[in-house]
């Protein structure tokens, strides 16, 4: 059973995401914002259209931590199958100004 952020951003994120809908996806994003992979900074443009749109990339949350801003879904594309990740973010006002994700 899968379990909904308690952020609204993070909320409004996995749901864009979720949906393929870049333009929200992006509209959630402040304008300079920036992302790692296992701690490795990532082109986030890039990264996004290989791993999320390109790939009908699909987060289904399975734990949401206390602030909201961190949680471990699970993850699924099609290049990489399904995999246990863990996302966390920094929420600037009603915007994300950055997000870290990697194998939980």
């Amino acid at each position: 059973m899968a379990v909904q952020p308690t952020d609204p951003v993070v909320a409004a994120f996995v749901a864009a995401l979720n949906a393929g809908d870049r333009e929200a996806f992006f509209a959630l994003l402040t304008d300079d914002a920036t992302m790692t992979d296992d701690g490795t900074e990532r082109d986030l443009a890039a990264w996004t259209d290989k791993e999320i749109f390109s790939a009908a990339g699909h987060m289904d949350v399975e734990s949401v931590a206390p602030d909201g801003r961190s949680l471990v879904a699970t993850y699924t594309n099609s290049t990489w199958g399904g995999m246990r990740t863990r996302w966390s973010f920094t929420v600037d006002g009603d915007r994300i100004s950055h997000f870290d994700t990697g194998q939980a």
